[in-house]
């Protein structure tokens, strides 16, 4: 595949508390690291993205009485999943994974930093409206295929390859540079979404060739 001075490689949420060992680990997080790495050397423009919670961040079950990892609860925005508290700034399990090549990274992007709302996608929070600003970026840097990589494939990456789908740009996905965490069928759906919105999965070797 050609990739060209327009695309972009987004990298999403690789970082320690996903990762083996993590607060919130994915299985075989730390797999893409080898893979992402590898593809990366292809793209002249990369984004990375991180997850970076205050810790009385609205998202972990910790700061609801009563409330355990993987509760719902409803929000102004909507439904929200309670998680273990993960990524909170400042600390060791926010950081990228020591193995993650980020020397050549043109941006990177903190997310889920305001307390009262989490924040899948990497261009919008989850209301859908507040963003992030790396949808401005990709307009401004007249960037028009994203490719996704990261973790995790049924979250994170899922709502941002359909927020950038939904804004106009080719959407691709790395499928063995991501894992997925696989809630509730969350994977599943995951395929079925990428199905109807015409985002395709291809493996790492397709971008290598």
């Amino acid at each position: 595949m050609k990739i060209s001075d327009r695309d972009v490689l987004l990298v999403i949420d690789v970082q320690n508390d996903f990762c083996s060992g993590g607060a919130l680990a994915v299985p075989d997080g730390e797999g893409v690291v080898g893979a992402i790495n590898r593809v990366a050397s292809r793209f002249a423009n990369r984004v990375l993205t991180q997850d970076w919670h205050p810790a009385d961040h609205i998202s972990f079950a910790s700061n609801h009485p009563g409330k355990q990892p993987f509760d719902t609860i409803t929000c102004d925005y909507g439904s929200q999943v309670l998680w273990p508290a993960h990524c909170v700034e400042g600390t060791k399990g926010a950081e990228f994974h020591r193995d993650l090549d980020t020397t050549r990274a043109s941006l990177v992007l903190r997310k889920g930093f305001r307390r009262s709302i989490d924040s899948y996608s990497a261009l919008f929070e989850n209301d859908h409206r507040t963003p992030t600003g790396l949808l401005g970026y990709l307009r401004e840097r007249e960037l028009g295929r994203v490719f996704m990589t990261g973790l995790a494939l049924d979250f994170c990456v899922r709502y941002s390859a359909e927020d950038a789908r939904r804004n106009g740009f080719e959407v691709i996905v790395i499928g063995d540079a991501c894992r997925a965490i696989d809630l509730g069928g969350s994977l599943a759906a995951t395929h079925q979404s990428f199905d109807a919105a015409g985002i395709p999965l291809i493996h790492m070797e397709t971008v290598m060739e």
